[in-house]
Formats: C-alpha cells, sequence, structure tokens
C-alpha cells in the first residue's frame, strides 16, 4: 500500500508515528499547530559538536557559569547532557577497544584512554550535579548519583572521597571516611568506565 500524507490524519496517529521514528513531540506539535511554520535543519552550536569530549567540558563550563548565577534548573539540564554525552563516549569506546583488542594495539590503547577520560568526566559531572541537587535542596535527586560515583569511582579515590563526605553530611552514611590508618593508597588508575543510567 503507498504511503500517502493525507490530510484526514488525525493528530494523534501522526504523533504516534513521530513518537516511534524518534522524532521530539514539542517540534511535531509546533509544527502540526500550524500549517505555516517553515522547517529549517537545526544548527549546530557555536564551537562545534557537543558530541565530543570537547562539546561535553563545554557543557560543564555553561554548567558552572549557571551555577554562579544560581540558575540551579539551567546548571542541573547542563550537567544532565554533559553526564549523558561523557557516558556514551565512554561506552562506544570501551566498544571500539574490544573491536581492536587483537588486531592493533595503538587503536585499542587510544580508545582505552579515551574510555578512561570521559568516564572520568562522566563521573565529575555527575558529582556536580549532585551538589546542584543539594543546593536545590533536593537530596533524593543526589543521593543515587553520589552512590555511583562511589561504585565508579572507588571509596579510596578522591571524588569517590568527595562523594562520600556528601553522603555523610546529607545523613545517608553515618560512618566517616576515611579514618586515619584506614584507607589503602589510591592507585593511579583512573575511574572505571562502567556504563550509567
Amino acid at each position: 500500500m503507498p504511503v500517502t500524507t493525507s490530510a484526514n490524519w488525525s493528530r494523534s496517529s501522526l504523533l504516534l508515528g513521530v513518537v516511534l521514528l524518534g522524532v521530539p513531540t514539542r517540534a511535531v506539535l509546533a509544527q502540526t499547530a500550524s500549517p505555516s511554520v517553515e522547517i529549517v535543519a537545526p544548527t549546530p552550536p557555536a564551537g562545534g559538536s557537543v558530541y565530543t569530549i570537547e562539546g561535553g567540558r563545554r557543557l560543564m563550563d555553561e554548567a558552572a557559569a549557571a551555577v554562579s548565577g544560581r540558575n540551579y534548573p539551567l546548571a542541573a539540564r547542563k550537567l544532565l547532557e554533559a553526564r549523558t554525552v561523557m557516558n556514551q563516549l565512554s561506552n562506544f569506546y570501551q566498544s571500539l577497544n574490544s573491536s581492536f583488542l587483537g588486531i592493533d594495539s595503538n587503536a585499542a590503547d587510544s580508545s582505552r584512554r579515551r574510555a578512561l577520560e570521559t568516564a572520568q568526566l562522566r563521573d565529575q559531572a555527575t558529582f556536580q550535579l549532585a551538589l546542584v541537587y543539594r543546593a536545590n535542596n533536593q537530596p533524593e535527586l543526589a543521593v543515587p548519583l553520589l552512590v555511583e560515583i562511589i561504585r565508579s569511582q572507588n571509596p579510596t579515590r578522591e571524588l569517590g572521597q568527595k562523594a562520600y563526605q556528601q553522603l555523610l553530611e546529607l545523613g545517608f552514611v553515618d560512618v566517616p571516611f576515611p579514618r586515619a590508618g584506614t584507607v589503602p593508597a589510591a592507585t593511579g588508575t583512573p575511574a572505571t568506565p562502567t556504563p550509567s543510567n
């Protein structure tokens, strides 16, 4: 049966098709509400793609500026975007590392280093996001992020210890860490590039 662009399609049918195709619903609603709306291809942000390590860092810088201006909702949004970008990049670099193991050691090593770098940046964005949630009096959103950081970083690493300290301040845990003489020396290995949500 040929595909037609009938004006008889209901708005709900159009939205269902759009959702199944993965197109943002808000954009379709705006386009279907007024037939005179011109469809324009999105332009990349100034300074290049956000879907790079540099793009993720730029999002983190924008979030820091928003925090300085006490615009916590904007900061949270930028940090969520940075966290998502860095997590996806880390997963992709891990996949590339696995694909090149035993085939090309230079390509495998480069992908492994990038996977670790992006995982570290993801955890930094996650920590900053937890702090924004705390500043915005939303500890219920901060706690899961802090626990995730500790799992990824390890409690002996600096960022893991900072995350644990936040949990202690929130009253989620009641045992201070580190305690004198109980912490093994932190290794030089960066964050574990484990997938996070």
